[in-house]
């Protein structure tokens, strides 16, 4: 962030670089200070014809294959960098194609430019942002579809898009409340979005190649072709390298080393995996996230899975004896998958507690006990 003083003056809590009547206020955590420019070239036009025509059509595609794939058993995830690198191609494409002769608004003094230059990094910036709105589908939605789909209720069109207007724009007013506390203050950093701005630098900045070396846009396709060809072995060529079990592989009929063994309803001892969405899939990103914030996570897992978990389900904790260590489902007194038809009043779908008492308590695993 660059601020004009007539005053200079230096701030304890973190580093300020002088140049001129310039004060350039960098930031005290080191893995933003070398990923994220602290200059800004104000000249580079940013709510450009391409930003308008891209952003809204790309946001409402992402939009409809977001909540159509969320139906599916098998949800398909449609990362992040592969909507900034499409942005790329697209909008190189308008710059080079679109003509930049002014158009003028009929009925106006008011005119525009459909190709203002090179497409540059704040416009890649804002249709990333617009685009990655439609990854996200609305909590609201899943309240819709379950109404729907297992209670035969039908919500009526406007109430239901007030609901997700009501509920999306309650995020937006809690995001402007903590706007202080979480973003603009200098000690607060989010690694995952350090990984977007050194895509944007690589692809936008001009660098040259140091002597015996590669450049960091050769580094980004040197290690994007990489990981592609090393997610095509896990999805689709050996699917079973994505948990690996040795001790049930050893002592196949018994119900002790499933439970110590099997990586998806035990406590997954000695099972490892060679899928990287399995790696990342707790912990987030080692590449991104720093050694503490790691460690962190990872001593919570192994007390949580392997300490506080074992203890509560060899003591029967809530009956957890009864069911599968670690399952999504919920489960009556019997061990059978709970009937929640039979604690819900048809009607008016509120809760019936004359129907939960003569029914059975519910029960779930102990993963998810705590």
């Amino acid at each position: 962030m660059c601020l004009t003083m007539e005053n200079k003056k230096i701030q304890r809590d973190h580093e300020v670089f002088t140049d001129g009547d310039e004060i350039i206020n960098d930031s005290p955590i080191e893995q933003v200070r070398l990923s994220i420019p602290v200059r800004d070239d104000p000249t580079l036009p940013t709510l450009t014809f391409r930003t308008w025509v891209l952003g809204p059509i790309t946001c409402s595609i992402l939009a409809f294959l977001t909540q159509f794939f969320m139906y599916r058993q098998n949800y398909v995830n449609i990362p992040t960098s592969v909507v900034q690198m499409v942005l790329v191609f697209l909008g190189k494409l308008m710059a080079a194609k679109l003509p930049s002769e002014p158009v003028k608004v009929p009925g106006t003094t008011w005119s525009f430019s459909m190709n203002p230059g090179p497409f540059n990094i704040k416009e890649h910036v804002l249709l990333s942002i617009l685009a990655n709105t439609g990854l996200d589908s609305p909590y609201s939605i899943l309240i819709m579809v379950v109404r729907k789909i297992f209670y035969k209720k039908y919500l009526n069109f406007w109430i239901g898009l007030l609901m997700a207007l009501a509920i999306q724009l309650l995020g937006y007013g809690f995001a402007g409340i903590f706007m202080k506390f979480l973003v603009y203050n200098p000690y607060m950093w989010y690694p995952l979005t350090l990984l977007d701005v050194s895509f944007f630098r690589a692809v936008h900045e001009v660098e040259e190649r140091p002597k015996r070396g590669i450049s960091k846009l050769q580094f980004f396709l040197v290690v994007t072709v990489g990981s592609f060809a090393y997610a095509v072995i896990p999805n689709y060529f050996f699917p079973s390298i994505s948990a690996l079990s040795v001790v049930c592989w050893f002592w196949k009929h018994s119900v002790i080393a499933q439970l110590i063994g099997s990586g998806r309803n035990g406590f997954g001892i000695g099972s490892f995996t060679f899928d990287w969405s399995a790696i990342s899939g707790y912990i987030g990103n080692p590449i991104a996230y720093p050694l503490s914030t790691i460690i962190n996570t990872s001593v919570g897992f192994i007390l949580f899975l392997y300490v506080i978990c074992p203890i509560a389900y060899w003591t029967n904790s809530n009956n957890a004896r009864h069911f599968p260590f670690n399952s999504l489902d919920l489960f009556d007194k019997n061990g059978q998958l709970y009937n929640i038809s039979n604690i819900i009043n048809e009607n008016d779908l509120t809760f019936n507690q004359k129907g939960y008492e003569s029914y059975s308590k519910l029960y779930i695993s102990v993963v998810y006990l705590f």
